[in-house]
């Protein structure tokens, strides 16, 4: 089976983790370690003010939507999305506001304008597929109608927009390390910060991301906050770090599996190509997507569905009407996207989408 997502691990990898379970270190909930060595490196190759790492790219939109004032507010968020984005918004007491996509998949900054009321606190662009939202525009839009911008950049770890990293371009901006993210880890996230909260931010959200620990001396500590059990242990960090020093190659790598499918796929609808883009997953879209699965599967490529539309799940299903969203829905399937795919699968997975098509 031509798998749809699989982590690319080599002797690297496994020398790191191994170093760490002789350690006997594993956790490191004060973020010492290796994961105070991830968040600097990480820091650094995007490029953002400060850095903190949890253990999930849901956690990190936990903790940074409560940065922001949202308590009873509204939150735009696109429906296109996976449920951690739109849970975030609850965790915090908020409530989402569905808005649609244009044919990118990412949110559609019109449908954004017009759902911005004097209630409205905040705007949660997700970087679809890797693709960078308009961000210039977005962010025009919030700082017009004097609202937030946190980004969901699960999908876009090594994306650019502007010629600028994704994680350096709002005050808060979050990552998956997902073990099918471009940056693979057993479990992990992170949050970039910028502006000039950054370095405070960056303290709250290290004690909050612990049990809210804080104020530590020697073996005495304070808690003088609500906090999770949120933090990155030292194994993860350690794959991660290995995973960063490869990331650019992997995503060039993305890139011309993106530009095969591109040139080679006689679908109408389909991903675009995009240097800026890091290319997390590739989309195309089909009738009769069920036939198509199972036609794909007999041959033995694995077919994805990312993602059946927030607003039509039983916890958030609601009359509001997302025409684009809906439509993208009945026909979105998701091709094998990953660096361990060689040329010659890649051109298997073309020609049989093709042979299904014609």
């Amino acid at each position: 089976m031509i798998k749809l997502f699989e982590p690319n691990v080599d002797r690297e990898e496994l020398k790191a983790a191994e170093k760490v379970l002789n350690s006997r270190f594993w956790a490191s909930g004060a973020g010492t370690g290796n994961v105070k060595e991830f968040e600097e490196s990480f820091k650094r190759y995007l490029g953002c003010d400060e850095c903190v790492a949890v253990n999930s790219g849901t956690a990190a939109l936990h903790l940074a939507l409560s940065l922001f004032d949202l308590k009873g507010k509204e939150v735009l968020v696109p429906s296109m999305t996976f449920a951690s984005s739109v849970h975030a918004i609850l965790y915090n007491n908020a409530r989402p506001v569905f808005v649609d996509i244009e044919e990118t998949l990412c949110i559609d900054p019109d449908d954004m304008q017009e759902k911005i009321n004097a209630n409205t606190a905040a705007v949660l662009p997700v970087h679809f597929g890797g693709l960078p939202c308009n961000l210039e525009l977005i962010k025009k839009i919030a700082s017009d109608n004097k609202i937030s911008v946190i980004e969901d950049a699960a999908h876009a770890c090594g994306s650019t927009f502007k010629n600028k990293k994704i994680g350096t371009h709002s005050q808060a901006v979050c990552f998956s390390f997902h073990p099918v993210k471009n940056l693979s880890m057993p479990i992990g996230g992170a949050i970039a910060l910028n502006g000039k909260n950054s370095e405070r931010w960056k303290r709250i959200l290290a004690s909050m991301r612990w049990c809210g620990i804080d104020d530590r001396r020697g073996v005495y500590y304070d808690v003088p906050r609500l906090g999770w059990n949120f933090y990155m242990n030292e194994l993860s960090a350690a794959i991660g770090l290995v995973q960063l020093k490869k990331l650019e190659r992997m995503n060039n790598y993305r890139r011309k599996i993106a530009k095969l499918y591109d040139s080679g796929l006689h679908v109408s609808h389909k991903m675009p190509y995009n240097e800026d883009c890091c290319y997390h997953l590739y989309w195309i879209r089909i009738k009769n997507r069920d036939h198509f699965i199972k036609k794909m599967n007999t041959n033995k490529i694995e077919v994805g569905l990312h993602y059946k539309p927030t607003h039509l799940m039983s916890m958030y299903r609601s009359e509001i009407k997302l025409p684009v969203t809906e439509k993208v829905w009945t026909e979105i399937a998701t091709l094998p996207m990953h660096t361990n795919l060689q040329k010659k699968d890649v051109e298997y997975v073309i020609r049989k989408v093709n042979e299904y098509v014609s």
